[in-house]
């Protein structure tokens, strides 16, 4: 039935709007050059390490969470397409992602909850959405591992990350969650559209250790690299 309904009416591409869209809404050509994050990568920060083994920071100063498995890394053009699906509301690409990351990421999953990354009550008023918990939705589904979307939630009103050092970035995420659920010995995946420095993820992974969880992995559609 799904090959007949995309036969009938196919869908365009949201890269390059070619009419061999698909399922997944990227043409064939347009999933081929995505930046795929391929590379040998320490398997808890997902920075690239050359021989998948845990880099050098992660050995000297581990974060909060055990692992991070990310699907690309943040390079042209998947970073305009996010931040189109981000700041100007392209909100088909959310099943987009979430379909790739229950595929590629997610498919030898062991985990008992998604918790996706909280927005302050302001920022989502703001944006009238929240990015990481509609990917979220898609991959719960698709994997059959329960969404829990009030589990936690952002309680400090942080400035944007993006333009900040990396210690500024760590102040500003200081009491910035709190955890309102139950996860004594839970496997948990925290899932949020880009990991940068990953300030952010380590202080929500904090806060879901302390309330219990025994395992958590970053699940991230992106990764930024350093040159």
């Amino acid at each position: 039935m799904a090959g007949l309904i995309e036969r009938l009416f196919p869908q365009s591409c949201l890269l390059c709007s070619s009419w061999r869209a698909g399922s997944l809404g990227l043409c064939h050509d347009c999933l081929h050059d995505m930046p795929w994050h391929t590379d040998h990568a320490c398997p808890q920060c997902a920075l690239p390490s050359g021989n998948s083994m845990l880099c050098g920071q992660c050995l000297q100063a581990p974060p909060a969470f055990d692992a991070t498995r990310s699907l690309f890394q943040y390079r042209f053009p998947l970073s305009a397409t996010l931040q189109q699906y981000k700041y100007g509301q392209l909100l088909p690409l959310a099943r987009t992602m979430g379909l790739l990351l229950a595929e590629h990421v997610g498919r030898h999953s062991a985990a008992d909850c998604i918790i996706p990354m909280p927005l302050h009550r302001k920022r989502l008023q703001e944006r009238s959405f929240n990015q990481s918990a509609e990917i979220a939705k898609i991959v719960s589904k698709q994997l059959h591992i329960p969404l829990q979307l009030q589990a936690c939630t952002r309680i400090k009103p942080t400035p944007p990350q993006a333009s900040l050092p990396y210690k500024q970035r760590i102040k500003n995420m200081q009491g910035a969650f709190a955890c309102q659920a139950e996860l004594t010995d839970m496997r948990v995946i925290l899932l949020d559209d880009v990991m940068t420095t990953g300030a952010s993820l380590n202080a929500l992974a904090k806060t879901v250790k302390a309330a219990g969880a025994s395992r958590v992995e970053c699940w991230v559609i992106a990764r930024t690299i350093a040159e």
